[in-house]
């Protein structure tokens, strides 16, 4: 999602995690899993805390609850090296919604190591 005029990095962090609930929801999936590398967005879903995102949080802890599982974890920036690489490739991108199901953007999905069995 590309947001014009916000520079808030929690307010985002939390606006992308309200966005993944919201992904999770339309293809029908009942579990899942959450990663964000910022702990302040993580550890406000997961305890009662109100900061300048707080409404969000409210938000994403209602949508949470329609799911029969639903877990929110912090991993560190160097493993979320996709994530960074389409953020960084949204600088020039139009206003608005892009989602990859089948094909993602030149360099993402490059740090897996898929082996045949």
């Amino acid at each position: 999602m590309v947001i014009r005029g916000l520079s808030d990095p929690e307010t985002v962090e939390a606006i992308a995690c309200k966005e993944g609930l919201a992904l999770a929801s339309d293809l029908m999936v009942q579990h899942f899993r959450l990663a964000s590398d910022n702990v302040n967005v993580i550890r406000g879903i997961k305890e009662d805390g109100m900061a300048v995102h707080g409404h969000i949080i409210r938000e994403i802890k209602a949508r949470a609850a329609l799911f029969s599982t639903a877990d929110f974890v912090h991993e560190n920036r160097c493993s979320n090296v996709d994530a960074h690489t389409i953020a960084m490739s949204a600088i020039y991108a139009e206003f608005g919604r892009l989602v990859w199901l089948l094909s993602p953007p030149q360099g993402v999905c490059n740090s897996y190591n898929f082996v045949d069995e």
